[in-house]
């Protein structure tokens, strides 16, 4: 396989060697593994709750007991170390610190990922953490979640209590994880937690995601906090012929459908966080889903603070062409009038997403230019395939893959001038995939949910090589 990224240049399958300080690591988050969902005064999150309702969730699974990491840490900080990672990234749950998401911190729940931490460091691993990874508490949600203004403000004082703990130990820290989601599939069309189909809501979620970036990154920053970044699912926004050709011209009305959706994507979370403002198509948007009165003077400010990273979470392009919309259960507000495209001629994973490793490297490349102000940092890659247990060994040649070919990407992309600094793979272990419950496994470490048996897929084996190796090797 030949990666070409968007500035030409080429990698073949032959060894590909990484900077000597790139970061190797792995990914996972706070409610696809810990489990204990009623342990030491940990509250109920927005994942609880809909988890737990009917219908919500493929098999009614939830994550009350998930990988048990929060009792078997200790083990999976080992399993970390076998692998030789450099840095792990989790997230902290909110509810473990807030029950309600305000008011007196949870000393147990802080006790929890300070000694997760202090393992991590005895294993020389570098701690990685996340604010937030979609679990508001429940509360919150109650008292209209994201999209109320309130809520940014709680976040911030629930970073700050996070910070006063682990701040000693950490320096590595990211706001948010994938604000898009968190928005729109949760409040927009309620694929996710907690389930609300209003656009208009949608919308002030994503301003109030934003603004809890902002007013959580001047406090840890505040509090002396060395690295702080935001983590977003970025995907390159292309037409079926560019999936094969990044040169091929789209119609003036397939470049309008492409321009929309790369907008609310990328534009609506990068512009603001690194630029201060806002596209002025978004705000055609948003005034079209409930007007701009919740946007209020100086909000923009506070949104823009100086960021040392943006972490990248990507799996597969976003193929659009100008047609009619999806249905209702598909749709998120602004894509109206675009058809979301299948790519028939190229291999899929279990999640049915397209493999299109050439794509990372075309994100990388325009991020670099277009955000030249924060470095980058691979905060999630993988893929879920159908993996199975045979005479002790799980054989995902699928996975082995398509790592190796994301990272000729990334190799692609750095060789044209893109300043990446990490990779950390999703996920460290099989888990909790959300709305598809237990029948997604994204991990390179097959866990067996009934007895919690952890075992090292072939694919974390050939990862163990790639991080002693810093690098490919030629096939």
């Amino acid at each position: 396989m030949t990666v070409v990224s968007t500035r030409g240049a080429t990698l073949t399958e032959g060894r590909a060697d990484f900077p000597a300080d790139f970061v190797w690591g792995a990914a996972t988050a706070s409610y696809q593994i810990e489990g204990a969902a009623k342990e030491d005064g940990r509250g109920l999150s927005i994942w609880d709750t809909f988890s737990g309702t009917p219908g919500k969730v493929a098999g009614g699974d939830t994550g009350d007991v998930a990988c048990d990491h929060y009792f078997r840490y200790a083990d999976d900080v080992r399993l970390m170390s076998d692998l030789g990672l450099a840095a792990y990234r989790f997230s902290v749950a909110w509810p473990r610190i807030q029950a309600d998401g305000t008011g007196l911190v949870n000393s147990r729940g802080l006790d929890f990922y300070s000694r997760l931490v202090d393992k991590l460091l005895e294993a020389g691993i570098t701690p990685y953490v996340t604010l937030y990874h979609w679990d508001l508490p429940q509360a919150l949600e109650d008292a209209g979640g994201w999209p109320e203004r309130d809520t940014a403000y709680r976040f911030a004082d629930y970073a700050r209590a996070v910070h006063a703990r682990l701040g000693d130990r950490v320096q590595h820290w990211t706001t948010l994880n994938e604000p898009w989601v968190a928005a729109f599939l949760g409040y927009g069309n309620g694929v996710h937690a907690p389930g609300r189909r209003e656009p208009a809501a949608a919308f002030r979620a994503a301003h109030h995601l934003l603004l809890g970036h902002g007013l959580a990154a001047r406090a840890l920053r505040e509090a002396g906090a060395e690295e702080i970044g935001l983590a977003l699912n970025l995907s390159p926004v292309i037409t079926p012929a560019q999936v094969g050709d990044p040169a091929a011209v789209a119609s003036l009305e397939d470049a309008e459908a492409v321009g929309r959706i790369d907008t609310l994507l990328t534009r609506q979370f990068l512009d603001p966080a690194l630029r201060g403002e806002y596209p002025a198509e978004l705000l055609a948007m948003i005034e079209r889903n409930g007007g701009l009165a919740h946007i209020r003077d100086g909000d923009l400010e506070i949104i823009n603070q100086p960021i040392e990273v943006i972490g990248i979470n990507y799996y597969n392009p976003c193929v659009v062409e100008s047609g009619p919309g999806q249905a209702a259960d598909e749709a998120w507000p602004g894509s109206e009038d675009v058809r979301f495209c299948s790519v028939d001629d190229v291999p899929a994973t279990a999640m049915g997403w397209p493999i299109v490793p050439n794509g990372l490297s075309r994100l990388l490349v325009r991020l670099a230019d277009d955000y030249p102000e924060a470095g980058l940092v691979i905060t999630e890659n993988g893929a879920a395939f159908e993996d199975v247990v045979e005479d002790g060994r799980v054989h995902d040649v699928g996975r082995t893959g398509y790592l190796d070919h994301h990272l000729r990407a990334v190799h692609a992309a750095i060789a044209d001038g893109a300043d990446v600094r990490g990779y950390l793979v999703w996920s460290l272990l099989d888990n909790f995939e959300w709305a598809y419950g237990y029948g997604r496994r994204f991990g390179i470490v097959h866990v067996d949910f009934d007895t919690q048996r952890r075992l090292f897929k072939d694919s974390a084996l050939w990862y163990r090589e790639v991080i002693k190796q810093n690098g490919l090797r030629g096939n």
